[in-house]
């Protein structure tokens, strides 16, 4: 059990299978959830099946709403906020020379801007409680770049960033920023790889496998409490040994 207890979460992205992982490990550390998403449906699902969890069906590509969107969810917490994760994001690939620019704009938008303004509109509030952590959701590819995702790789390149530029400005405040960076996950996504490209992406995982949602959920745990308090600006690696930073 981590010192997570009772602390007031946000979590992007809730209803994706990196997104349920996330919300199980941090409801059985106790802590009060707040999950939202795009899809109502699942997201009804979570609150049935887990305790401490409030739902707020919204879009992060809404961003003029972004502010009224934090300060709903911190009142629905109980009007203060220790920690947000920024798990959502969305892809649209295509080669460069065919990528058209709202293809380019919208991914930029959703998994860049978005995560901005959630970030700082979070940070306010933390400011009020004197601490705070933000793990943001990034990518190998971001990294190390990939065919047809030239949007999506620069989206995720700059939520790192950014992160430790966020990070540099707030460490004094006791406001902690961080990464996650996975590699490929067993998700709906990757189940509908084919298999001999599948088996082309694990010869290149040193671990032979790829990784399962709860490798990722086990980072977020423990970048939201109080073990990694001196880590900060910092992208943890969560690949198998795919990429080495």
């Amino acid at each position: 059990m981590n010192d997570l207890r009772n602390k007031n979460i946000i979590v992007t992205g809730a209803s994706g299978g990196i997104g349920f992982s996330i919300i199980e490990k941090l409801n059985n550390n106790g802590v009060n959830i707040l999950a939202t998403g795009t899809k109502i449906e699942k997201l009804e699902d979570l609150k049935k099946k887990f305790e401490n969890i409030k739902i707020l069906k919204f879009d992060i590509s809404e961003s003029d709403k972004i502010d009224d969107f934090i300060e709903n969810a911190t009142n629905e917490l109980g009007g203060s906020l220790d920690c947000l994760v920024n798990n959502a994001g969305v892809t649209q690939d295509n080669l460069a020379i065919r990528m058209s620019f709202e293809e380019w704009k919208k991914v930029i938008d959703v998994n860049l801007s978005s995560v901005f303004l959630l970030s700082k509109f979070a940070i306010k509030k933390m400011l009020k409680n004197k601490s705070g952590k933000i793990v943001n959701i990034t990518s190998v590819v971001g990294h190390t770049g990939n065919v047809g995702q030239a949007n999506y790789t620069a989206s995720k390149a700059g939520i790192v960033a950014m992160s430790k530029s966020l990070a540099i400005e707030y460490a004094k405040k006791n406001i902690n920023i961080n990464c996650i960076s996975p590699g490929f996950i067993k998700t709906n996504m990757t189940d509908k790889l084919d298999e001999k490209f599948k088996e082309v992406i694990i010869s290149k995982i040193p671990s032979a496998r790829l990784g399962e949602p709860n490798d990722v959920a086990n980072a977020v745990v423990f970048l939201c409490s109080d073990q990694s308090s001196y880590i900060n600006g910092e992208t943890l690696h969560v690949n198998g040994g795919m990429y080495m930073a």
